[in-house]
């Protein structure tokens, strides 16, 4: 059998965009939608085609209340026809009004928000600025919207445990693109606030693993946006909040409940890496030891998870020691350290369950692929990846599929071997196996609900890729500049990962 196509973005961790660096993870893009469109590659019409074909098959499987889809598709069309370089741009102007209708019509206020979001960052990576001017001001728009999303209305195992955790997600997105827009200012205003008032809201979560995941990404943005003085400087030091209340997980004893249980350490580590890679952004190298010794906590903690979950917290850690300039420190030996991680491969049957056995293999390539280490994934693991999804036919797995199935469909993109997921294949009798997945949907996706969202999310984030390999980032990352910690005692000097 011939050796299976790849065609790698980045070589090596030095090649990563800061975009890249600060959203690493597939969980903010592919749950969250923040940070789409990374890895920008030159236009291809049949990966194109694929997109549009499995977004037309997707909208006849969900239900009609499911605008979020219907947007979804409408967008990923629009990015696809400004990235086609055979096509000219007159249609570009009447297109933008049914588009911010189509954002509109989704009625959950949380993914209201970051639909337009979502559109905004497109509108922004694509250098299109028809948002605001002839009595149009969608940036205002969506910006308002944060303040109809209500605590507590993730629908999931911890319903009614999350307090404001939608809201401050949300805020991170809107934040974000509202920035790349170059629109920053209206952040901070004499009349609001909005930097303050988010971080506010992180002592409204009731559990210290959400409010240090969302903490984590919050302070991030703001770092990106130039406002840090707003979590450091006024009344409060939001960051030494989040972080006491990070040790005091075991006091506070609210756990997050999982359908496959996760061990303790797990959910400790989670929120402090993400914490972690606000502490580098912000540049406050003071908060590596306090309250404790943070990175001490992290080694310690990732140290008591078994390998076939500690994977997926790999990729957080190498990436936060790596913006830290940390990693030559506490990772001196990368290779042998990811050698342990693609050892995984074969000992989890991503068939298993949808989470952490589905969700693992994807983590361990999508790193591989960012430390230049993917001589270390055999092209069996990619395969027996994507010919996984039938086995999770378990209801809990059945409903939940989408967020594998997301992603695989990311990861296989990112490497150039989309072609496994997009194509036929035995497994799947001659159909492809997106198109058995969205096929295998239950009546109207009542049962998959709001994880469709995962899939929207992953073709968005694949069509907006196709922008062109020139395509730079946006202004907003280009200008930033990530803050030199300089080096640890008894260290050479600050961290240097070249595998180019």
């Amino acid at each position: 059998m011939s050796p299976l196509p790849r065609a790698l973005p980045v070589s090596g961790l030095n090649e990563l965009s800061t975009e890249s660096r600060m959203i690493a993870t597939p969980w903010s893009r592919m749950l969250r939608g923040i940070g789409l469109g990374q890895y920008p590659i030159d236009y291809d019409r049949v990966v194109a085609g694929h997109i549009r074909a499995t977004f037309d098959q997707l909208v006849t499987r969900v239900s009609e209340p499911d605008t979020y889809t219907r947007f979804c598709r409408d967008l990923a069309d629009f990015i696809l026809k400004v990235a086609d370089p055979d096509s000219d741009r007159s249609w570009i102007e009447a297109a933008v009004g049914p588009l911010l209708e189509s954002v509109r019509s989704v009625p959950n206020p949380y993914y209201r928000a970051v639909a337009g979001s979502i559109l905004m960052d497109a509108f922004a990576k694509l250098n299109l600025t028809m948002l605001v001017g002839d009595g149009v001001d969608f940036p205002a728009e969506v910006l308002s919207m944060l303040d109809e999303i209500t605590p507590d209305q993730i629908p999931d195992e911890n319903q009614g445990r999350h307090g404001e955790y939608e809201r401050v997600s949300a805020c991170c997105a809107v934040f974000l693109a509202i920035g790349e827009l170059g629109l920053r200012e209206r952040l901070v205003t004499p009349e609001r606030n909005h930097i303050v008032e988010a971080l506010s809201l992180l002592e409204r979560i009731p559990i210290p693993y959400f409010c240090g995941r969302s903490g984590g990404m919050l302070m991030s943005v703001i770092a990106l946006l130039g406002y840090t003085e707003h979590i450091f400087d006024g009344d409060r030091d939001y960051m030494k909040e989040v972080l006491e209340y990070l040790t005091r997980a075991d006091e506070v004893g609210n756990w997050p409940a999982f359908p496959n249980p996760m061990p303790t350490p797990w959910k400790k580590i989670y929120p402090l890496l993400t914490m972690l890679n606000a502490i580098a952004m912000c540049g406050r190298e003071e908060y590596l030891t306090q309250p404790v010794d943070a990175l001490a906590e992290a080694k310690n903690l990732l140290s008591q998870i078994p390998w076939n979950t500690r994977v997926h917290m790999a990729q957080y850690y190498v990436i936060a020691l790596h913006n830290l300039g940390r990693l030559t420190e506490e990772l001196p030996d990368l290779d042998s350290f990811m050698e342990d991680v693609a050892a995984v491969l074969d000992i989890v049957d991503p068939g298993e369950n949808y989470s952490p056995r589905g969700n693992a293999y994807p983590y361990i390539i999508e790193l591989s692929m960012m430390t230049g280490r993917m001589d270390l994934i055999p092209d069996e693991a990619l395969e027996r990846m994507v010919d996984s999804f039938p086995d999770l036919s378990g209801p809990e797995d059945r409903a939940n599929r989408a967020f594998p199935v997301s992603y695989v469909l990311n990861i296989l993109g990112e490497i150039g071997a989309e072609e496994l997921i997009f194509t036929p294949r035995d497994r799947y009798e001659g159909r492809s196996a997106i198109a058995w997945v969205v096929d295998d949907l239950s009546e109207g996706a009542l049962e998959e609900g709001d994880r469709i969202s995962m899939i929207d999310h992953s073709l968005v984030s694949y069509a907006l890729r196709l922008r062109g390999s020139a395509a730079d980032e946006t202004e907003l990352f280009k200008k930033f500049v990530f803050p030199d910690f300089g080096h640890a005692p008894g260290t050479s000097g600050p961290d240097h990962v070249d595998r180019t």
